[in-house]
């Protein structure tokens, strides 16, 4: 049997008279919806009221990626490139709805071929059963906070109602996988939370932290949206398309919601509670909401209210995570996995805290384009609480683990393996790209949101907004180029496309551009 090899090392330790191939596990945790802004390893004023240890700990422990980047900024894109190494319109799923290509290989498979035990547990969000796990165990389309429903290989298709707070079952069962599995076999697992995703719902204990904190205002909250057409035109800002019941809380003022998703996922996540954890939510948000609709808020006021009950309760949900963070790293210490477990900690995509005045993702903009990258893998990492400042994406996800794994990559993966990082300190090669290719696809869809695609060189973003109009009164075909300055400008107000100075950057940027949809093959150009 041949050795397999891990950054140009044969890996062989002897049991006995046999060779016994030592190869690393993998742990993939993957968040939904979680901003860069809400780590504190990160710096960020909101993360320094709201701080996340544990994730912090695997930050000084191992390598912080501050330009790791996602090439479609929507859940289901981003999950299924993680599964490939491939661009969206190369592996189909280019929106929220079915598109995925199933008869893709998909690196659990290749990982399974090699001898690895795979597992996936958490959030899915794809139109189909997954493929290349020896286990599941997924959540019901987004997921639900409050005592959610899973399905496994052995529900028959069903998913079950279990008992509990989402963040803590995910992990209960990941953990629970990891005790029985085959021990003689090296693993994979993804482990796959779905917070935090709207609505966030915090759990019980956690439903009056941060009461007496009043988090930083984002210097564009008020943005005016001068000189960028499509930012004007979407639907996902606080002050307008927040719901007053679903995303806000103020079950006083639900009648006020008439979208029909809205109050029908509201009632469904009130009534998923126990008359226990029904009693702790009403007493946590009634009073302050009672207070709030006395005040009567108008204009600025009432958006700042907004903002602050929508920081909260998400930072609050993300106490939770870092808790489950905590139990995974203790786990791994416990059984003696840690020094030869690479953990990845990321998202689906960053997300807006109040930047535009918005929230949600899909923009090619910094917030929703970067996204959270914390990398521990002491058997390669030599150096603890390292930064690398590498452009970095989720096609490189796959052909890391294929590398780590001893697996040659196969070449309809576009992403390139992180290990070069890893082994020099976070100091990128030579010949490591210097641009990203970004393409947002999901419109008319919710938030209404235009469809882009850019290249960005970790100064100069180049966006393309294009294709027929379908909002009602806003919804004019475009064709609009923006560029940004990210050292000059780095909140991305002023777009200089056009302006004196920049035709040669310019020049650059739109022939990578082309060259990118040349390359790759993308039809829509």
């Amino acid at each position: 049997m041949p050795a397999i090899l891990l950054g140009g090392t044969a890996l062989i330790s002897c049991n006995g008279n046999k060779q016994v191939l030592d190869r690393p596990n993998i742990i993939h945790i993957m968040t939904d919806d979680h901003s860069f802004q809400t780590i504190s390893a990160y710096g960020h004023p909101i993360s320094q009221l709201a701080p996340t240890p544990n994730l912090d700990r695997l930050a000084r422990e191992g390598m912080l990626f501050t330009r790791g980047y996602v090439e479609n900024s929507l859940s289901a894109p981003s999950r299924a490139t993680l599964l490939t190494g491939m661009y969206s319109h190369m592996h189909g799923q280019e929106t929220l709805g079915p598109g995925f290509d199933t008869t893709l290989t998909v690196f659990p498979q290749l990982l399974q071929e090699a001898g690895y035990q795979t597992a996936i547990i958490g959030k899915w969000h794809l139109h189909c059963d997954p493929k290349g796990f020896d286990y599941y165990r997924i959540l019901f389309e987004q997921g639900d906070y409050y005592n959610p429903e899973f399905k496994t290989k052995d529900t028959d298709g069903k998913y079950i109602k279990e008992s509990g707070y989402a963040s803590t079952l995910i992990t209960d069962y990941s953990l629970e996988w990891l005790d029985n599995r085959d021990k003689s076999k090296p693993f994979c697992l993804l482990l796959h939370h779905k917070t935090p995703h709207r609505n966030w719902m915090p759990e019980p204990k956690y439903l009056n932290l941060y009461d007496d904190v009043e988090f930083p205002y984002p210097e564009t909250l008020f943005d005016d949206y001068e000189g960028r057409e499509a930012a004007s035109t979407q639907e996902m800002s606080i002050a307008k398309d927040m719901s007053w019941s679903y995303d806000l809380k103020v079950d006083q003022l639900k009648d006020k919601d008439k979208t029909p998703w809205i109050v029908r996922d509201w009632k469904r996540a009130l009534d998923r509670m126990t008359p226990e954890e029904r009693k702790a939510w009403d007493e946590a948000y009634d009073d302050e909401n009672l207070k709030m609709i006395d005040r009567n808020l108008s204009g600025e006021e009432l958006v700042k209210w907004k903002y602050q009950r929508y920081i909260k309760d998400y930072v609050r949900c993300i106490k939770s995570l870092d808790d489950q963070i905590g139990r995974v790293l203790d786990y791994l210490d416990k059984n003696g996995l840690t020094e030869n477990t690479i953990i990845v900690y990321t998202s689906d995509q960053g997300f807006y805290m109040g930047e535009h005045g918005w929230f949600d993702k899909r923009f090619m903009y910094e917030e929703s384009f970067r996204t959270p990258l914390i990398v521990r893998f002491p058997k390669m990492m030599k150096k603890k609480g390292t930064r690398c400042d590498a452009l970095v994406q989720n096609i490189d996800y796959a052909p890391t683990y294929l590398d780590i794994a001893g697996i040659e990559k196969p070449e309809w993966m576009v992403g390139r393996s992180l290990t070069e990082l890893f082994r020099n300190e976070g100091k990128e090669p030579e010949d490591w790209r210097n641009t990203l290719y970004y393409h947002y696809y999901d419109y008319p869809a919710v938030h209404m949101v235009r469809r882009h695609d850019g290249v960005f060189d970790g100064r100069y973003k180049l966006i393309h907004f294009y294709g027929e109009g379908k909002q009602k009164d806003k919804g004019n075909d475009i064709d609009k180029w923006e560029l940004y300055d990210l050292q000059e400008d780095p909140c991305e107000v002023n777009n200089i496309y056009g302006e004196e100075g920049t035709s040669e950057i310019t020049k650059g940027l739109t022939e990578e551009l082309e060259r990118y949809r040349k390359d790759y093959n993308v039809v829509e150009f």
